[in-house]
Parts: C-alpha cells; sequence; structure tokens
C-alpha cells in the first residue's frame, strides 16, 4: 500500500509538504514524477519544484536517494518500509499543476504525487491535513477523489485505485461558493474560489440542462457517480483541464451570471461553453481515448495524430450543446460557430500545416506558441470543429437526416471506451464509412491536407449562408454583419507610453513587407505619433499610396514604407436564409 500524507504548511511561501510512505518496497525502489498530465501535451517537468527530497527507513534511519534524472529517483537499500518527505513550490496559477497562498490552495496530483515504480496498480491512501495557520481554519477541501473519512467538504482521508486514478482527481481548498445540483440522477457540485457575485441557482440550472442532454447523449447510466466543477474566479482568466469525474476550469468575474434572469451575454455564453467543453471530455478522450493512451505513458511525450479527434469533435460539440440544451437560439450558435471559422481563416498556418500534423506536433508547436504561430501552425481545436462540423453535415445529408456525429460518438463509446479498447488511426473513417456505407477517403483527405474544408455549399443545404468579409479591428471576432475595414495593416499591437508595440504580424501583410517585426515599438507614420486608433486611421487614405513608418527594434531607429492595400477576406459571418431547411441540423 502506498500511503500520502499533504498540508499546506506554508501558504505565504507557496509551500505544500509531502510525506509518501511505501510498504515492503522493491529490492530497489525507482520513484518518479510525471513530466506532463493528461489532457496538456507539452512536457511541464513538474518535479522541477520538489524541494528537499530525503528518504527514511521504517527505523528512521537515513536512506541514500540516486538521482537517476531529472524526475526519477532510486533507493537501492532493502527495508521494510521507505519513506520520502519533500516540500512542493506551489506557484502557478493554473489548472495544469499547482498553486498556494494565503487565498486558496490547489493542485492536480501529478505535480505533488510521486509514484512508485511496481505499485501503479496499488491502492494509494491519501491524508489531506488542513493549514495549521488560525486565520486558515475555516477551509475547507473540494475534490472527486474517494473520501474515507471527514464530513463533506472537510479535510480527511481519501483513496484511490491506481496512480493514474490518483492524479485524476485535483484538489480545491479554501473559503469557496458551494451549490449542487441532480443530472439524470447523478450529484453535480460545483465550487467557485476567488471573489465573485455568481448567482449560483442559476448557473446550477443552465449547467444541469448541459450535463443532462450529454448523459442522454452517450446513454444511462453517466460513467461517473458524482461530478464536480472546480472554478477559481479571476479579474481575467480562461481555461480548463478535463478529469474523469471532475474539472479545473478559469474563468473572469465577467463570465459569471449576476441573476437569474441575467441576459446570455458572450461571456457567459464562452463560460457555459468551456464547462461543456471539459464535461463532454468525460467520454471523450478520458474513456474514449487513443490505444497509445492505454495507459498513458507520463515520462515522455506520447505522438499521435488523433487529437483533432479528442479535441476538435469536442469543441464541435461544446457551442452545440449549449444549443441543443435550450440556452441559446440558433441565430446565436452560428455567431458562435462563425468565431470559430473566423479563429481558422485568419491563421496564414492553414496553407502550412494540416490537422493531424497540428495533432502530433502539439508537443512542441501548439503548446508553444510563439509571435510566428499564426503564420506557420493550425489549431487541431478550431480547424478540428470545423471537419466534426463537416462530417456532421455530410452524415445528415448523404443519410436524410438517419445519421449523424451523434451516431459517430455513440458508436466509440460503446466498442471502444466500454470494451476498454483505445482508438486507432484509422477507426474515425472506419466507422463513418459503416454509417455512409461508401469509401470516406475524399471526406478524411482533409485531415491530411490543408486544404480549406469545404462547408458553404453544405451549409448552404441546410439552410446557412456562409459570408467571408473584411475584419473591423481587433475586438471583431466573427459573425453578424459590421462593416469591416477596407485598408490592411496585418499586425496585432499592444499600447505602451512610447507607441504601439507590434505582437504579431501577419506573413504577406503591408506590415510584414513594410519590414515590421514582433516586438518593435511603432512611433510614427507620416510624420505623426502613433495612437491605438492607428488602423482606423489607415482607412482615409487611398489604395497604393505609402507613408513612412518610423519605430524602434531595441534602441535602434528604424523606417520603412507602408503600402496602402485592400484588407483580406478572413472574417466569416453564417446567417438563416431558410428555416425550414436549418431544421435538419439544428432542429430541437
Amino acid at each position: 500500500m502506498i500511503h500520502y500524507h499533504i498540508i499546506p504548511v506554508d501558504p505565504k511561501a507557496h509551500l505544500f509538504a509531502v510525506t509518501m510512505t511505501v510498504q515492503k518496497p522493491l529490492p530497489t525502489q525507482v520513484f518518479s514524477l510525471p513530466a506532463w498530465l493528461p489532457g496538456s501535451y507539452m512536457v511541464r517537468d513538474f518535479a522541477k519544484n520538489i524541494i528537499e527530497l530525503k528518504a527514511t527507513g521504517n527505523d528512521g534511519e537515513a536512506l541514500k536517494l540516486t538521482q537517476l534524472d531529472k524526475q526519477t529517483w532510486s533507493v537501492d537499500q532493502h527495508c521494510e518500509q521507505i519513506t520520502l518527505t519533500y516540500q512542493v513550490y506551489a506557484w502557478d496559477l493554473s489548472v495544469r499543476t499547482a498553486h498556494l497562498d494565503m487565498t486558496h490552495g490547489f493542485f492536480n496530483g501529478s505535480s505533488v504525487f510521486l509514484a512508485a515504480h511496481g505499485f501503479e496498480a496499488s491502492l494509494h491512501r491519501v491524508t489531506m491535513q488542513a493549514p495549521t495557520e488560525h486565520a486558515l481554519n475555516e477551509w475547507r477541501l473540494a475534490t472527486s477523489m474517494t473520501r474515507q473519512s471527514g464530513d463533506e467538504f472537510a479535510f480527511g482521508d481519501f483513496c484511490a485505485e491506481s496512480y493514474d486514478d490518483l492524479i485524476d482527481h485535483p484538489v480545491e481548498m479554501g473559503l469557496f461558493t458551494h451549490a449542487s445540483f441532480e443530472a439524470c440522477g447523478v450529484r453535480h457540485d460545483i465550487v467557485l474560489n476567488g471573489r465573485h457575485r455568481a448567482h449560483m441557482p442559476r448557473l446550477c440550472q443552465d449547467l444541469k440542462a448541459i450535463c443532462e442532454y450529454q448523459i442522454k447523449l452517450f446513454g444511462t447510466p453517466a460513467p461517473f457517480e458524482r461530478y464536480l466543477f472546480m472554478t477559481t474566479v479571476l479579474d481575467n482568466g480562461f481555461g480548463g483541464l478535463e478529469h474523469r469525474s471532475s474539472t479545473a476550469l478559469m474563468c473572469s468575474r465577467k463570465d459569471l451570471p449576476l441573476s437569474m434572469d441575467a441576459p446570455f451575454n458572450n461571456d457567459y455564453r464562452t463560460y457555459l461553453s468551456l464547462c461543456s467543453h471539459e464535461y463532454f471530455h468525460s467520454w471523450n478522450v478520458k474513456r474514449i481515448k487513443p490505444e497509445c493512451f492505454l495507459p498513458y505513458q507520463l515520462e515522455a511525450e506520447t505522438y499521435t495524430p488523433q487529437l483533432w479527434a479528442y479535441e476538435g469533435i469536442t469543441s464541435y460539440y461544446d457551442d452545440f450543446l449549449t444549443y441543443r440544451a435550450g440556452l441559446v437560439d440558433e441565430q446565436s450558435y452560428l455567431d458562435m460557430l462563425s468565431e470559430t471559422f473566423t479563429r481558422v481563416y485568419r491563421s496564414q498556418g492553414r496553407f502550412k500545416q494540416s490537422i493531424k500534423d497540428s495533432s502530433f506536433n502539439a508537443w512542441t508547436k501548439f503548446y508553444k506558441q510563439d509571435e510566428n504561430a499564426q503564420n506557420a501552425i493550425i489549431s487541431y481545436y478550431t480547424k478540428g470543429a470545423l471537419f466534426a462540423l463537416y462530417l456532421d453535415l455530410t452524415l445528415r445529408s448523404e443519410t436524410l437526416g438517419k445519421h449523424n456525429l451523434d451516431d459517430l460518438m455513440t458508436i466509440l463509446w460503446q466498442e471502444y471506451a466500454l470494451q476498454n479498447r483505445g482508438t486507432t488511426d484509422e477507426c474515425h473513417q472506419k466507422i463513418v464509412e459503416r454509417l455512409l456505407e461508401r469509401d470516406c477517403q475524399d471526406l478524411f483527405a482533409y485531415l491530411d491536407n490543408t486544404d480549406d474544408i469545404p462547408l458553404a455549399t453544405l451549409l448552404a443545404e441546410f439552410g446557412v449562408e456562409f459570408t467571408l468579409r473584411t475584419s473591423n479591428g481587433a475586438q471583431d471576432v466573427g459573425g453578424g454583419t459590421i462593416k469591416g475595414y477596407e485598408i490592411a495593416f496585418g499586425a496585432k499591437t499592444q499600447a505602451t507610453p512610447m507607441g504601439l508595440k507590434i505582437t504579431t504580424v501577419a506573413q504577406g501583410s503591408p506590415a510584414h513587407l513594410a519590414g515590421l517585426s514582433a516586438g518593435d515599438i511603432l512611433i510614427a507614420a507620416d510624420n505623426l505619433q502613433v495612437t491605438s486608433q492607428f488602423e482606423a486611421q489607415l482607412q482615409q487614405y487611398p489604395l497604393g499610396q505609402s507613408l513612412t513608418l518610423h519605430w524602434f527594434r531595441r534602441d535602434e531607429l528604424m523606417t520603412g514604407e507602408l503600402t496602402i492595400a485592400a484588407a483580406p477576406k478572413d472574417t466569416v459571418a453564417l446567417t438563416i436564409t431558410d428555416k425550414t431547411k436549418l431544421k435538419a441540423w439544428l432542429g430541437r
């Protein structure tokens, strides 16, 4: 048996103290911490945060620890019991690792619990102790891990059936707000950490609708006995990470509803879509998963071209299910879909990287984006969502409504997840071929090439017009009938006291051809100081004219000529043209 004891020993210094005891260890006992965690495909080297790792035997004598690599240690002295003690520095305010201060504590098990090699399938017990500071004695604890002692939301003893199970139940501790609801007979808890004024009954009502729809889509019973939504509320934040019976989320205060009848604005819609996305992962990636994830190999990268199916399909469903659950109307949903289209069409990288390549290289490209990302890569989330839409509409069209993407997902659930089988690189195509009763290489070729997916004609068949227009600036995310700019600049900027800092430059754009690069500080155009209104002011110049730019690159003054050119049509709007046809897709 493996037993851990963890305590937020010094919140002001952001330190958790961990004690790990292994009974009857192997003669050479190896310990390690994961290099990455499921759902976040980048090596994060969690072991860098371990401090003062020590080992003792059953009589308290010090044992020699030999470090084998950046995240692995061994004890070569055979004894009846080995106890490790160490501290973990926790100062990453994200959903991925660990964070601790006087306001709250949070951790993923992959950041704090060393694994004992050879005992991964054994029972793992955890004692979680409250902080000793008097000021924090009212802290509570939330986790989906199986509780063995203590009252609900109290510190106490917990257990996990394996190491994989242990690290799949994140923990939140602090003075959080709690509410609960039932969906298809399953209890769901919501905890919000951070200052907020959210109206919890409204949040419960809307999440209940989404959760019930998803459970019914895959079929009851749900794959968990209880589910936990954990959200850290910030002034400005966004993110989520799925787990087998919970999710860790971050949002902005403005994303949460303030009353039962608060308007369903874009911010709240975004938060519900995030919840919908991570909840859908309870099926699609936590249980339906690539065969190379059975089991997870967390010591190094695990490459797969299938992430489009797990993040792309989930990204299609996250917004779609807010509509199907009755929370938004048809045009609102189409506006959400327009934003996904727009993110893809504004990326020059879509002409250079396929969806499968994006999936395979998530470790070094998608998760390590730099200022050139928009020119070099495409997101398997967004273009993967468009491919999922393509499959859905094709299935509906060619089978006259008999089949749709739901059928693909339920077959994957029944034939793979419930049978404990991982998906192969070809299985999604083979299932679609079964449903369409034809070869589908023509459809799935869009995973391997860099062509735009031909969706305009399919959308028209379902009563939706696809329109490309120019952008109206940084705040224009797509959709609607906004009149776009006629003149292009081609760079994103950030206002600074000196001028406009260039953050990204689109290849082939006027900004690129003028010589601007990320990091430059643009200070003047046409011998006038630039302001945050620079792009709007460009609209006053006639096509073909050029104006002189001045900017600093580091401490050197540079100059170049900006040619006034037409803005590209890279912003998508979807509008309803035939509600009767639309019912074949969006009929509830």
